[in-house]
């Protein structure tokens, strides 16, 4: 298998620690989408990272789908529950890491590749009112638990502590850590694991 990614998309992390904890090799492969020269479209039509490429040659694109299916490949560090309610809260956890991600994300191409004279403020008030309460959501049900679901670790951990890691690496001026102690305590713990440790987004 071959990854292609860069080191600073939260969502390429998100596949990398996934690979680490499940233990599987594979090539990891650097690539800047935003360069005139990008091959990205080669193997995604949408232009984006992750996307794992297969023995066969055949692409598989978006975090979520690429996670899922590296989770059935080994029986190590399951990540997923098999079926059933337990599988989709997962699933909706990761559903929400990810949509606070999407809406800084924007923000911060907003910020980043627009000229100011054409940003919006109104528009990048309304993706940061959904990181705030995407962020409210995440400390409200993790509440004292050790890990999101619970006390065992899942892909939901991996899907917030990506998110927290990458809001610490592009908007350090967001206080999660003080608003939330609970998820600063869950990031920390998380932060220990080598899988996070490798992988810490990088310019």
């Amino acid at each position: 298998m071959k990854l292609i990614g860069s080191l600073a998309s939260p969502y390429v992390r998100k596949v990398r620690v996934v690979l680490a904890e499940k233990k599987l090799d594979y090539a990891y492969e650097l690539e800047n989408v935003w360069a005139p020269d990008t091959k990205i479209n080669e193997f995604n039509p949408l232009g984006k990272v992750p996307c794992l490429v297969m023995e066969d040659g055949s692409p598989m694109y978006d975090s979520r789908v690429i996670a899922e299916y590296l989770d059935t490949l080994t029986p190590v560090c399951k990540l997923l529950p098999p079926n059933g309610r337990d599988r989709a809260n997962v699933k909706v956890w990761e559903a929400l890491a990810d949509g606070v991600l999407d809406a800084a994300v924007l923000v911060y191409l907003e910020k980043t590749r627009r000229p100011p004279e054409q940003q919006s403020e109104e528009w990048i008030g309304r993706q940061m009112a959904k990181v705030s309460a995407g962020l409210a959501v995440m400390s409200q049900d993790l509440g004292e638990s050790q890990f999101c679901r619970g006390t065992y670790y899942t892909l939901a951990d991996v899907a917030v502590g990506c998110t927290l890691g990458w809001l610490a690496f592009r908007f350090p001026d967001i206080d999660w850590r003080g608003d939330y102690p609970n998820l600063a305590r869950l990031f920390d713990k998380l932060s220990e694991r080598p899988s996070f440790r490798d992988t810490v987004p990088q310019k």
